[in-house]
């Protein structure tokens, strides 16, 4: 099977290790786009991949047979978007229902694109698409300019800690390229953009004049736009800084895995979800609070001196602690501490096609570490297409909102603003397993100041139920190994 014009970059008598060694070092983005309807989405997407020369001769022979078939691009044009659109029903209705994700490389990066759909009914799957991605490219029609879904879309991203959007003003070749028109459509935007980032995280834009049907601005610059000055498209994705996606400051590990394979040795396995441990520094576990120093750093190749994210580790401690699948071990110093604590507000999107049911005890999971949980309050419901806030008592699909959650045991947390790994979780139905919300925490809240009381944590009144103390000792034991298992219940003596 050949590549298209051979674009496999073994040129300048690179051998095939040297080269596959070169394309091993090149770092990965990954991207999602968005936008309304009908923008061009999968269409630009399928422009990248085929003008990158990144085809395959049978994907090529594939969506030539496909267009003339079920295209819309009209007769004897290639239709981009069957690139990205299999699902039936899309090619049917001509839009995007499913998540398409899209892999390809140039000499100097590596992609992995999502497609997401543009319908509001689909707003999970773009959040689904979105919460690993580096950037946003949104895509505007030139004719409609900024519409009401493209400031959802926006506001999604900020939702998700997406810091940089490339605003795709697609579809140019229906206005003449007009730059009044496109630059009036960046200021619409840019002003949307700092209008719901005011006092909160700053967005970094960059705004393309393109047409992904003709393919202007897209892989080259165009002829047809010599009053725009930037890049195209794709020699801005290969070199934009992304920053370090990670947080390196604030040390975070959570215990995946105890691993005891003798008696002389001892580890705890997990990933680095952020920060930077090194061998010797003095480490505690939470929630206990136990301190101890890193013995070793322990892979499959061998001892590290070091390890930061997303490295999956065995860490040794010269201390024998009592760590547990779900606990976390931090840095016993740190400027920033983990939260530990029941309480936490969290934006909440709910993806369950059941409605919420408050009174209905949840499993959630972040990290390693899984609980039930109660959604003690909404605070308001955030129409994503006005951003207008209103005060709702449960929550329904796609509908996105700021709650107070109380877990049956301690958390051990940070806000997702600055540590998106144990910042994130997901809320679980206990009795269809269906992922009901995903959630992104902004910060705990004190007991006091809950509407409906502690009520997620069961309680056993031992002396209520006429339970004679001679058998306080097994029950607190049974106790004990509920909680191991996720299940915390307080005990009244």
């Amino acid at each position: 099977m050949e590549l298209k014009n051979n674009p496999s970059g073994i040129e300048g008598g690179l051998s095939i290790e040297e080269y596959l060694d070169q394309d091993e070092k090149k770092d990965l983005l990954r991207l999602l786009t968005a936008g309304s309807v009908d923008d061009g989405k999968s269409t630009l997407i399928g422009r990248l991949l085929f003008d990158s020369k990144k085809l395959y001769e049978d994907q090529l022979s594939a969506l030539e047979r496909d267009s003339k078939r079920v295209g819309n691009a009209g007769a004897g044009e290639i239709d981009y978007a069957l690139l990205l659109d299999g699902l039936k029903a899309e090619r049917e209705q001509g839009i995007t229902i499913d998540v398409a994700y899209r892999y390809f490389s140039t000499n100097r990066r590596k992609f992995i694109i999502a497609d997401t759909p543009g319908h509001e009914q689909y707003t999970r799957n773009m959040i689904t698409g979105g919460s690993t991605a580096h950037l946003a490219i949104l895509l505007v029609d030139a004719r409609t300019g900024v519409i009401t879904q493209t400031r959802r879309h926006t506001f999604l991203c900020s939702l998700l800690g997406i810091k940089r959007i490339a605003l795709a003003v697609n579809k140019m070749d229906l206005v003449d390229f007009d730059r009044d028109t496109y630059e009036r459509i960046v200021a619409d935007y840019t002003g949307f953009v700092e209008e719901i980032t005011a006092g909160g995280q700053h967005i970094d834009i960059k705004c393309f004049p393109l047409s992904a049907k003709e393919g202007d601005n897209v892989v080259e610059r165009s002829e047809r736009t010599p009053w725009y000055d930037g890049p195209a498209l794709l020699d801005w994705l290969e070199t934009v800084d992304t920053g370090n996606e990670h947080n390196l400051t604030d040390f975070r590990f959570p215990v995946q895995y105890v691993l005891r394979p003798n008696l002389d040795f001892r580890g705890f396995c997990g990933k680095v979800a952020s920060g930077v441990i090194r061998k010797g520094d003095v480490v505690k576990a939470l929630p206990s609070g136990k301190q101890s120093r890193v013995k070793s750093i322990v892979t499959y190749e061998g001892e590290l001196d070091y390890a930061f994210p997303p490295q999956c580790v065995t860490l040794t401690l010269e201390d024998e602690i009592d760590i547990s699948r779900g606990e976390m071990i931090v840095k016993a110093e740190e400027p920033r501490p983990a939260i530990v604590g029941r309480h936490f507000e969290a934006h909440l999107v709910w993806m369950d096609e059941e409605a919420m049911d408050r009174s209905k005890s949840f499993f959630i999971k972040q990290t390693t570490n899984t609980s039930r949980c109660r959604i003690d309050n909404i605070k308001y419901k955030v129409d994503v297409n006005t951003l207008e806030k209103s005060q709702v008592e449960r929550l329904v699909l796609n509908e996105i909102g700021r709650v107070v959650i109380t877990t049956a045991k301690e958390f051990l947390y940070d806000p997702y603003a600055t540590n998106k790994q144990t910042g994130a979780f997901i809320i679980i139905d206990p009795i269809t397993n269906n992922t009901s919300a995903v959630g992104m925490i902004i910060a705990p809240v004190e007991e006091k100041d809950l509407i409906s009381g502690d009520w997620a944590l069961p309680t056993l009144n031992l002396p209520a139920l006429g339970i004679d103390p001679e058998h306080y000792a097994a029950i607190e034991t049974a106790v004990k190994d509920l909680a191991r298992q996720g299940i915390e219940v307080k005990v009244v003596k």
